[in-house]
């Protein structure tokens, strides 16, 4: 079952867009000159996170997708059972078919189409529920990045974090000074290890 995290990277970015922290004091000096941006002596303001990078290197969202991943084939299989029980319960209807009355066969169609609807129906919940649960999952893992992205952004006085994603790309340059994927992943697999104990 592969894991959909476009819902996430969209969400990161909007996230990451929402941050506003630490505003920096303006120079009292009204003929003072701004340094330019691009200067090494003034901190970045924005940077950004590779989302790609960023989910394939943090545990959390390993773990994540292999749970999900393991209920999803184990719903697969019980869904795959249950239809291969009923299979073999039509075929042993269709061998002794011509040996039962009218009456007989009718009834048995429609026990038999009754266990089809209902073998549907429990199909299309086994469906349903492991939908939800990667939806929350993927909640609470946005809701993880999110908050922690707001402090980290605070603390390190970044004004703006952005996301990149191959498949969504918000951003098409960044100087590689400004990404700041390598330190989010390393501090977000450090705290869930702490979590973890």
């Amino acid at each position: 079952m592969k894991i959909t995290v476009s819902r996430l990277t969209l969400g990161i970015a909007v996230a990451a867009m929402a941050v506003a922290c630490n505003q920096k004091p303006q120079t009292t000096n009204a003929t003072a000159e701004k340094t330019p941006a691009t200067s090494t002596s003034e901190k970045a303001e924005i940077v950004y996170v590779n989302s790609d990078s960023l989910l394939s290197k943090y545990d959390y969202f390993k773990d994540m997708s292999s749970r999900l991943e393991d209920k999803g084939k184990k719903a697969q299989v019980d869904v795959s059972s249950k239809g291969q029980a009923f299979q073999r319960e039509v075929a042993e209807y269709q061998k002794g078919a011509a040996t039962l009355s009218a009456d007989q066969r009718a009834a048995t169609e429609q026990r038999l189409a009754r266990k089809q609807q209902e073998l549907q129906t429990y199909n299309q919940n086994a469906s349903a529920q492991i939908q939800q649960e990667q939806a929350s999952e993927n909640a609470k893992l946005y809701d993880k990045i999110a908050d922690f992205m707001k402090g980290y952004a605070k603390e390190k006085g970044y004004k703006l974090i952005l996301t990149y994603s191959k498949a969504n790309p918000t951003v098409l340059f960044g100087d590689e000074s400004l990404n700041v994927t390598n330190d989010v992943v390393k501090i977000l697999n450090d705290n869930y290890k702490k979590e973890k104990k």
